[in-house]
């Protein structure tokens, strides 16, 4: 297999985290392409140490070493745009691991550009979603990209035969990697993800040692907490009163949700290449901030607007899970769902307790709630003589419809 490409590919941009995996990918890249690789570590807010992957870069003799803080730009022009559409996949997945990709992929063409590269590569297997994800990005933004996917060219198709190759090029293996991995996990600030082996059952219940960002809701406080958010056009702005970047802010709720179990979910779920798999996701700040946006949005917005909203909203989800994010749909979509929140500003009242996270009040400047139409006393703005004529209306077409059936 050795030297078996040698001159298709003269620069690569590899997304590289510093594991196993993708630790062997580099060295099989320069042994299977003879060619140069750049590497690319982001940093989504894993909560990783990230220099460990550039000295290991260094040992493979990778001269240009690219590791970057993303977080802001991640949660600024990706989570919050997303959230604006309070967009889930399958009524219940808030799209911690999609929204991510596209961001490296975009980071990984503008390297390419810049250092003049031929090729990008992922370390996506292809039985998954991410390789989806990352390869309609590439090639949206450069068409005439090479991709490289090792796990559907290369033969080595167990963990065992990914540390025989680790061994046989002196790649330094952790200690726990040497046997099975009990799970396979992907990370960011939105959410930590969990899938694979101890998992692959759907019937049974996930050990709580999977978890990792959130305690067991049984054990969290006993008191419930408090907590207000603020918006500004559909955006989140500050909690409890302190004005916070998009960053900074998420992981607040993070820090929140995660101590009073907030955001656990167990989905059995359908992915883009036609499979079911389980996945167990943790997203304790995001859960917050999907209830809390649901809540200015119930003062805010409009019926209509509001309804339109959740009618697309299974289909922007769908795009962003199956890796259309930088599709025209998508675009046009999210400009429909930037205009609807044009007025979404004020504060939200949350209640954290044992897992759950409950809207208990909201106000706003712009709000749409008159007291004086809804009152259950005496008022002067609504005759309620008017909807009889309303309801006779709305009625006729259901008379017609019987006595068309009597007849």
């Amino acid at each position: 297999m050795s030297g078996s490409k040698r001159g298709s590919v003269k620069k690569v941009v590899l997304a590289y985290s510093g594991g196993l995996d993708t630790s062997v990918i580099l060295k099989w890249l320069q042994t299977t392409y003879d060619c140069e690789v750049v590497t690319f570590t982001a940093d989504l807010g894993q909560g990783e140490e990230l220099e460990p992957a550039r000295k290991k870069a260094e040992m493979f003799g990778v001269k240009q070493i690219f590791i970057e803080d993303v977080r802001e730009e991640f949660v600024r022009d990706f989570v919050f745009p997303m959230f604006r559409a309070n967009a889930m996949y399958e009524g219940l997945y808030l799209l911690g691991t999609s929204i991510a990709r596209p961001l490296i992929a975009k980071r990984q063409i503008e390297i390419a550009r810049e250092v003049g590269a031929d090729a990008v590569c992922h370390g996506a297997t292809g039985k998954g979603n991410d390789q989806v994800r990352f390869e309609l990005g590439y090639y949206a933004l450069k068409p005439d990209i090479k991709v490289i996917a090792p796990w559907r060219e290369w033969e080595l198709n167990s963990r065992t035969a990914l540390i025989d190759f680790a061994e046989k090029h002196q790649i330094p293996i952790a200690k726990d990697k040497r046997g099975e991995a009990p799970f396979s996990v992907d990370a960011n600030l939105l959410h930590i993800s969990a899938e694979g082996k101890v998992l692959e059952d759907p019937w049974v219940e996930a050990p709580d040692f999977v978890y990792s960002r959130t305690v067991d809701p049984e054990k969290a406080p006993d008191t419930p907490e408090y907590v207000e958010i603020e918006f500004r056009k559909g955006d989140a702005v500050a909690v409890n009163g302190q004005a916070l970047s998009p960053a900074a802010l998420l992981t607040k709720l993070n820090e929140l949700g995660g101590k009073h179990g907030i955001g656990r979910l167990d989905l059995l779920e359908n992915r883009f290449v036609g499979m079911k798999s389980r996945g167990i996701y943790e997203t304790p700040g995001g859960t917050i901030l999907h209830m809390a946006h649901r809540g200015i949005e119930q003062v805010t917005l409009d019926r209509g607007a509001a309804h339109l909203k959740d009618e697309i909203m299974p289909r922007y989800a769908e795009l962003i899970y199956n890796g259309f994010w930088f599709s025209p749909e998508r675009e046009m979509l999210q400009a429909l769902i930037d205009k609807s929140q044009e007025n979404v500003e004020g504060t939200v009242r949350l209640k954290l307790y044992k897992g759950s996270v409950n809207v208990v009040g909201r106000k706003s400047p712009k709000s749409l709630y008159s007291l004086s139409h809804v009152t259950f006393e005496a008022d002067s703005v609504y005759d309620q003589k008017d909807a009889q004529g309303f309801i006779k209306l709305n009625a006729l077409r259901l008379r017609l419809l019987n006595r068309q059936k009597q007849s």
